[in-house]
């Protein structure tokens, strides 16, 4: 359980650094908001979708589940984290929109 909880912990602060690189790299780089948020999304993807492959050509004839599981941790950590990070963009848009007419 402790090791559980130790990839959790390594796997939060590899994304937390990631998704820092890419949103700092971004502004550096003078890019607009738009497409910060873009590059932000779509710097820290692709990690459970290409790992697998890798990890089974890596490791050919071996049951790859546990040597996966710290990516599929990652995985799901990527996918909550960005939600929150989305639903936090939505707001500030919403916020800068002036106030619409409610669609009917």
């Amino acid at each position: 359980m402790a090791s559980l909880v130790l990839a959790a912990v390594v796997n939060t602060t590899i994304l937390g650094i990631v998704l820092g690189i890419t949103t700092l790299s971004a502004r550096r780089l003078g890019f607009d908001k738009a497409d910060e948020i873009v590059i932000v999304f779509c710097g820290s993807k692709k990690s459970l979708a290409s790992g697998i492959p890798m990890a089974n050509n890596l490791f050919p004839g071996h049951p790859v589940g546990l040597l996966v599981l710290p990516l599929m941790l990652f995985h799901q950590i990527q996918l909550f984290a960005c939600a929150a990070l989305a639903q936090r963009h939505a707001r500030r848009a919403e916020a800068r929109l002036p106030d619409a007419v409610p669609a009917e």
